[in-house]
């Protein structure tokens, strides 16, 4: 098992960087069983140069619950490195203590009586405190958006974004990068960015007609005597994994000599700090890391990781910043003599009964959410099991999806996307519209029912298990393993694509599934235009509501070997 001194010697061995994070005094008020939010920020500023990281909070504009991932693999040469262990692993590596605060934050171990005993994590009017706080210790201090904000909630879904792009304003960051913003569709797209008063910043994409960049590359900034390059990088495959026809004039892309000509160009304009504001995923930062020379930080964004501790690839510092407003990083920087010779890192968790909520942004949050208060509070049902979404195989929010999609669309086999935004639900919680739009609200949320063969669906699981387990980062394209209902399935990550799916068998009957044989499938979240069913929100409120209880138990029809 990797021990945090292991862990800590491999991250660090080949740098000439000194650095040091506030992990330790965290784990300190862990062991004491309390926290106060004094503690929470307390924070011994280093260097000249600060960077405040937020990212992937999909629209959620107050406290939630949130579970970690108890299963989170990775292959090839990452298998068992950070990001990828999970649950006792994970508390291990970092020398966590079950039971402590942040076992409760960054695991899912012991998730139900922890999230009882500590409460809900963020809430935009704490995070609201918590940036004005460490601005107020270092003014020109840089906070950046790592994306995922306008989507994921019933306010940004009926206005369009607009409740997300006003408090963001309101939070004024000094750069943001991009995913789910596009699915509202370019002209939207373009409606907001035109009006931001910060960067939008996309150096990978491309306007396929004029082949030029589409968006700003980056944008330079001088703070505490540090010239500073910010270069944005948007999710580069977003007419994969979201529908093109969305913005069909558009190209993304991984674009690695792409972003070697900006970090040369930068260093020419006189930046001796450059920052990759990313929202490629972990592995794929990792990589590029490796790969693009001249690239002091990597912010990272998409694949919704919280780590303690910086990841370091040669010269170059990872930063992950978790999902959901859970957390807010600060890391500050020595840059001098041409160089990054130390930093000090916090990654601060954002407990909502401990931070205090900054009353403007209360005031915000709530104006922005009055229109919709009624719709939002109004009670659909309840749930006897704890609901959540994240982990690559499976998660009780979308085994609820499936079995309604099997129910009341009378299919044979639901699929549901392997998303990893949406809070979760503790047992014995109400299920509110607010709640099932935090696990469903998407701008092509239509429900399909269609007719696909064996054949077919064995194709598609092999596909989406390719673009979560190739053990080449850059043909992963986002997201956890589709889910499945109604069908059970062996996956076996250590394989090639076209023999990592085994044993598909229909459950009701208990037989295999015949390649050859057609099944009636539902779904949602189609990339097709003009997908024809009721949006998926509507059809998981009428279950829920015709259920009025909702038990999910254990999902055991996933195998995984190898």
């Amino acid at each position: 098992m990797l021990s945090r001194r292991d862990f800590m010697q491999a991250a660090f061995a080949t740098s000439a960087i000194v650095g040091v994070s506030g992990f330790g005094k965290w784990a300190q008020l862990a062991a004491q069983q309390r926290l106060t939010q004094e503690q929470l920020l307390d924070f011994e500023t280093t260097g000249n140069v600060t960077l405040i990281h937020f990212t992937d909070c999909h629209a959620q504009l107050k406290p939630v619950w949130f579970r970690e991932p108890s299963v989170n693999l990775g292959v090839g040469e990452v298998a068992g490195k950070p990001p990828h262990i999970s649950g006792e692993e994970f508390l291990s590596a970092y020398g966590i203590r079950s039971g402590s605060p942040e076992a409760y934050a960054l695991s899912s171990e012991d998730f139900v009586s922890l999230a009882r005993e500590y409460g809900r994590l963020g809430g935009m009017d704490r995070v609201a405190t918590v940036v004005k706080s460490i601005r107020a210790d270092r003014p020109d201090a840089l906070f950046l958006d790592g994306g995922d904000t306008w989507q994921g909630s019933l306010t940004a879904l009926r206005t369009r974004g607009q409740d997300m792009v006003n408090i963001m304003n309101a939070m004024a960051p000094d750069a943001m990068t991009s995913h789910w913003e596009f699915t509202y569709g370019i002209e939207r797209v373009t409606e907001i960015v035109d009006a931001l008063p910060f960067p939008f910043l996309g150096a990978n994409i491309f306007d396929n007609e004029w082949n030029e960049p589409a968006y700003e590359s980056h944008a330079m900034f001088e703070r505490g005597g540090v010239k500073i390059a910010v270069i944005g990088q948007a999710f580069p495959y977003l007419p994969i994994a979201n529908p093109r026809w969305m913005f069909p004039n558009l190209s993304f892309g991984i674009r690695e000599e792409r972003m070697r000509e900006v970090v040369d160009e930068v260093r020419a304009e006189g930046a001796e700090l450059v920052v990759l504001l990313s929202h490629n995923g972990f592995d794929v930062d990792r990589k590029m890391a490796r790969q693009v020379d001249g690239i002091d930080v990597i912010l990272c964004g998409h694949t919704h990781d919280a780590l303690p501790e910086p990841v370091k690839v040669g010269n170059t510092l990872l930063i992950a910043s978790g999902s959901h407003s859970k957390f807010v990083s600060r890391l500050d920087l020595d840059v001098r003599d041409g160089g990054v010779k130390g930093f000090n890192y916090r990654l601060i968790p954002i407990f909502a009964d401990v931070i205090a909520p900054d009353p403007e942004m209360t005031a915000l949050v709530g104006a922005e959410r009055a229109p919709f208060e009624a719709e939002l509070e109004e009670v659909i049902g309840t749930t006897n099991s704890l609901l959540y979404r994240r982990g690559n195989f499976n998660g009780t929010w979308d085994d609820l999806i499936c079995q309604a999609l099997l129910e009341e669309r009378e299919a044979d086999i639901a699929l549901s996307p392997g998303f990893r935004w949406g809070p979760s639900l503790l047992p014995g919680d109400r299920i509110t519209r607010e709640d099932i739009h935090a696990a469903t609200a998407m701008t092509y949320p239509n429900a399909y029912r269609s007719e696909m063969t064996g054949e077919l669906l064995h194709t598609i699981l092999e596909d989406v298990a390719d673009n979560l387990f190739n053990p080449d980062p850059y043909y992963q394209q986002g997201g956890d393993m589709v889910r499945v209902g109604g069908m059970g399935y062996t996956i076996d990550v250590s394989k090639p694509i076209g023999s990592r799916i085994t044993d598909m068998t229909l459950l009701r009957t208990g037989e295999p599934i015949d390649p050859a044989k057609t099944y009636v499938v539902s779904g949602w979240a189609s990339v097709n235009e003009d997908t024809e069913g009721p949006p998926i929100y509507d059809l998981v409120e009428r279950y829920v509501a015709r259920k009025g209880t909702i038990d999910i138990a254990p999902n055991t029809a996933v195998r995984t070997v190898g």
